[in-house]
């Protein structure tokens, strides 16, 4: 049987479940509640920022990647769980983020977002011997190869990328630091997971990690409040701290590493820090690298990040040998232990 057949004998609270269970397996959350709340973040943020556009990009990019799971017959199981539709409601963000709001954008967005259901199991299917998963990374490439697209098909409407060049332009340093603005930028680094630059994004984003992992929202906060200290630190760009832009990689590993893929204990809470930090300068790397292009790096540090300190395979628990290719099979393995 077809998973778009498995899908029509389901009542549709499963159909609209296992959606909205796509765009909470962003930061790695198997719960449509905290999806939901993903989803009102993203519509606060944007629009309070006047770009409506993200918000139903967002819905958009999520229901036709989900569609593209049964269409395509991908498996069912993990139809239920949400791992069809966590890239296209990252590329239904990105796509009115950088480019214009014309038809021609939203059907590349409804393609893209397909793209990446069929992209990602290939890219899974590459990386199992060495037991890790794509994560975000069929998001990353085919929007990168949109992006780059859209200079060449004018009809798109890539005006919203920065310009390509080749020196680093003189970086902006003034900077508040007081309590506020810095709890500020904290959140934000939270909320650009799903490109969204609004603190009260964040919030709500730390609320819905929390309904279904406060392990996980504990990690979030983390990892968006490290990686501001060390861009403060070391001198980055203000207006890419003020705008949270240093943060949300760091975030997605901090998940990733410390709650997600590693039983939680101490020594994988180093090990997250570890990452979280490297992150850090991983992303200032690939942003360097990226600006001949002109494109953004979106959630590409994160993946190269959490896959170097995957790939080891490190004992942090009794496992003898990890296997780090589905983060889903962890969570139910731990529920079952408790």
């Amino acid at each position: 049987m077809s998973a778009l057949q498995h899908f029509l004998k389901q009542p549709l609270s499963v159909s609209v479940r296992s959606t909205l269970r796509g765009a909470g397996q962003v930061m790695f959350q198997q719960s449509a509640w905290t999806g939901i709340l993903f989803l009102a973040g993203i519509f606060w943020g944007a629009y309070e920022c006047h770009t409506p556009a993200v918000a139903w990009g967002a819905v958009v990019g999520l229901v036709a990647s989900t569609v593209a799971g049964m269409v395509i017959n991908e498996n069912f199981e993990q139809g239920i769980d949400g791992l069809w539709g966590f890239n296209g409601v990252l590329v239904g963000c990105a796509f009115p983020t950088f480019m214009g709001n014309c038809w021609q954008m939203w059907v590349a967005l409804i393609f893209c977002s397909m793209l990446t259901t069929w992209v990602r199991h290939g890219f899974n299917n590459v990386m199992e011997p060495w037991k890790v998963n794509s994560l975000t990374f069929p998001f990353v490439f085919c929007t990168w190869m949109f992006l780059l697209a859209s200079r060449y098909m004018f009809d798109m409407d890539g005006d919203e990328l920065s310009k390509p060049v080749l020196a680093l332009a003189d970086s902006c340093r003034t900077l508040d630091t007081g309590f506020g603005a810095l709890v500020i930028y904290w959140l934000k680094g939270i909320a650009q997971v799903f490109l969204i630059n609004s603190w009260v994004t964040g919030a709500i984003f730390l609320v819905a990690l929390a309904v279904c992992s406060r392990a996980a929202a504990l990690y979030a906060a983390l990892g968006s409040a490290l990686s501001l200290a060390i861009a403060i630190a070391y001198g980055a760009d203000a207006s890419n701290i003020a705008n949270g832009l240093f943060g949300f990689s760091p975030v997605l590993t901090a998940i990733a590493i410390g709650s997600t893929f590693y039983s939680i204990t101490w020594k994988s809470a180093v090990w997250a820090v570890a990452a979280i930090v490297a992150t850090v300068f991983i992303q200032a790397g690939m942003d360097g690298m990226m600006l001949p292009f002109g494109i953004p790096t979106l959630t590409g540090p994160f993946c190269v990040t959490t896959w170097l300190f995957l790939l080891p395979r490190y004992q942090m628990d009794k496992r003898a040998d990890p296997d780090h290719s589905s983060w889903v099979k962890d969570i139910e393995e731990e529920e079952n232990r408790q």
